[in-house]
């Protein structure tokens, strides 16, 4: 559908005069979008999977943990007209605690199976209690097993019974450089409260559906780009083209950085979905832009049938109208009753809070409930235990790694390793035609590129050389000619090439550069990529460029870090490890350095276990440049321990011109 006025594609498809990236507004969980223009299902495939992949990733569950034992506890039953409640808690990590309350038919047939449904409740201030005019999570459950459905309420953290740890735990760059989140540990719980429904005798595993307003809205999104046991999803006011969601538990780092809650939604089709909007809030254009969009995407599935969306006058709620559209629709998926004025909720009435309380107040939680700093260890224990057991032990074993962790590299770093069909590039007029602008459709880069070719060629690779000063760092500031290792590699019969980096070299912007370390509120990194994550682009970008014959990356000073984590885009690494600490999180954590979610895909241990068996010098590394012990081992399991050199001291010239010749 066109673009209005405001919401223009963000970057345009031929390559711009000038980087943009930088001078672009940052993106907020506010910016406007346009749903994009996909014309086959092919097209829109591929797309899906990127989004279910990047949700995955970037929630902390690929690869997936173990699932281990919930340990439910279902109790407190009590009988009501048509339906009976039952408080539970059940165990989503050994120690975390997820409370929530079963409703079920009351007067169930012996051995038969039911639909059952998730009731993910919104940001009311009493969760799963709320109970108002504008809202009620208790009217949803009780209708919904009147109607003959399983249903389950469940806690948002720190809500209610679940209160462990609080709804803002884990909000710095310290737990999210670890791919520790609250919306990672929520999208968790989701799927571990689909797995007790799954585990209930009365229960049908093949009409499973979940619903949920505003931040339960999210949830039940995200839920459904990435479960496909769900049958149905019916998320009310949060499909939104403009805000994304406002809570922490909304907005994990890296999430929405080229996709918005549109396009995840989406990625259910062509399953039943229904999408509620209301004219007071952030949906008021689901008639107009979300509606018809989603719609677009079932129809190319032939599907148009199973999507519907509906707009009501009120304010953001999920009010009695509000729900009887859900029944309606749900009811038809799922109970096969196509007048949906048979399902309008009828009166009903909520139990006292205290009576639906798992854990009420004063009542301590058990003896093994992780508070929240044993959740954060526990959970980056997690991550490292995934690497440790999937570490190569041979080539099969390596390739198995790489498969699953170049996507997790991809969509931790944020980045494509382009072909090199899909550049644009512009080349400068010069009488020795040296100079190109180098980028990618719509993605607003424009890298100052300078090639460096010798007259007599023998057919050695390309030298792509980078260092944190851009290109000035190996040519004459006068002359403009090559310097120092370049003149050598040029001198030697080496094409070089060098490159202005995002914000680097002559692309160096002092108030860019700061402003990017100002904070534009919270969430920046889920919009936004970071400083280290755009140069790690361009690295890949400009290797692809180079790359019509073999191409040598080579780092040097703190670049080293930025062509280690780029290097899986090259034929050989050369890396000055610049002496960095890598045993500690500081050094990571400065603003050029960080990437969220680097240290649970495991940092240059994996970046460099996606270069193997190619060849790696390492140098300068120190003694605290931690992990290359661990790359050695895996090139010493392959049989190409001779491939892999790690110098813990710098080394000169001459000796990294001799490994490169040997290559």
């Amino acid at each position: 559908m066109p673009a209005t006025a405001d919401e223009k594609t963000p970057y345009p498809k031929d390559l711009p005069t000038k980087d943009l990236r930088a001078a672009h507004a940052p993106y907020t969980l506010d910016t406007r979008r346009p749903f994009p223009e996909y014309k086959t299902l092919a097209e829109w495939q591929t797309r899906r999977a990127y989004i279910r992949n990047h949700i995955l990733v970037n929630t902390g569950l690929t690869p997936a943990p173990k699932k281990t034992p919930l340990k439910a506890h279902v109790f407190g039953k009590v009988e009501r007209d048509g339906y009976t409640i039952e408080k539970v808690s059940i165990q989503t990590y050994p120690g975390f605690y997820l409370a929530g309350n079963l409703y079920r038919p009351s007067k169930a047939e012996a051995g038969k199976k039911h639909p059952a449904i998730l009731i993910a409740h919104g940001h009311w201030s009493n969760g799963r209690m709320a109970n108002a005019p504008e809202g009620s999570i208790a009217a949803r459950a009780i209708t919904f097993a009147r109607q003959g459905y399983v249903a389950f309420t469940y806690d948002m953290i720190g809500y209610n019974d679940t209160h462990q740890v609080d709804h803002r735990f884990a909000n710095t760059d310290a737990h999210w450089l670890w791919g520790v989140s609250v919306m990672g540990i929520q999208t968790w719980n989701s799927i571990r409260s689909l797995d007790f429904l799954c585990s209930l005798s009365d229960v049908d595993i093949s009409r499973l559906a979940i619903s949920g307003e505003s931040g339960g809205g999210t949830q039940t999104m995200m839920l459904g780009a990435i479960e496909d046991r769900l049958a149905a999803t019916a998320p009310c006011v949060m499909v939104s083209h403009t805000m994304q969601g406002g809570c922490i538990c909304e907005n994990a780092p890296n999430l929405r950085q080229d996709f918005y809650n549109v396009e995840v939604a989406a990625v259910s089709a062509p399953r039943p979905q229904i999408i509620v909007g209301a004219t007071g809030d952030w949906t008021t254009t689901t008639l107009t832009h979300e509606g018809p969009g989603l719609a677009h995407i079932y129809q190319l599935f032939g599907k148009p049938e199973n999507e519907k969306h509906v707009i009501f006058d009120f304010g953001h709620n999920i009010n009695e109208t509000s729900r009887n559209a859900v029944y309606g629709f749900l009811g038809r998926v799922f109970l096969g009753e196509q007048d949906a004025n048979k399902l309008k909720e009828p009166p009903y009435t909520k139990e006292p809070d205290e009576a639906l309380r798992v854990f009420p107040d004063n009542t301590p939680l058990p003896s093994d409930a992780k508070n929240a700093e044993q959740m954060t260890e526990y959970l980056k224990r997690l991550g490292q235990e995934a690497i440790e057991s999937r570490k190569p032990k041979d080539m099969a074993s390596l390739k198995r790694f790489q498969k699953l962790y170049r996507t997790i590299w991809e969509h931790t770093l944020c980045v494509e390793v382009p072909k090199k069909a899909d550049l644009q590039v512009r080349r400068t007029l010069n009488e020795d035609g040296r100079f190109y602008e180098v980028g990618r459709s719509e993605r607003g880069d424009n890298i100052p590129v300078t090639v460096f070719t010798p007259t007599n060629s023998r057919a050695l690779p390309a030298v792509v050389l980078v260092s944190t000063e851009g290109a000035g760092a190996f040519k004459d500031a006068m002359t403009g000619n090559l310097k120092g290792d370049a003149k050598i590699l040029l001198d030697r019969g080496y094409t070089v090439v060098l490159a202005d980096l995002f914000l680097t070299g002559s692309r160096a912007d002092e108030k860019a550069l700061a402003d990017r370390k100002k904070p534009f509120g919270e969430f920046f990194n889920t919009y936004n990529r970071t400083n280290l994550q755009e140069r790690v682009q361009d690295i890949l970008t400009v290797c692809a460029f180079a790359g019509s014959g073999k191409v040598v990356l080579w780092g040097t000073g703190s670049a080293g870090l930025w062509t280690i984590l780029a290097g899986a885009g090259a034929d050989a690494l050369i890396a000055d490890g610049a002496q960095i600490d890598l045993t500690n999180d500081t050094y990571l954590l400065n603003t050029d350095n960080y990437v969220p979610g680097l240290r649970r895909m495991g940092d240059i241990r994996t970046a460099l276990t996606l270069v193997a068996p190619k060849p790696v010098l390492l140098y300068n590394t120190g003694s605290r440049f931690a992990g290359t012990d661990w790359v050695a081992d895996v090139y010493r399991a392959i049989g190409r321990e001779t491939a892999f050199h790690d110098e813990t001291s710098a080394l000169s010239s001459d000796a990294i011109l001799e490994w490169l010749g040997k290559l």
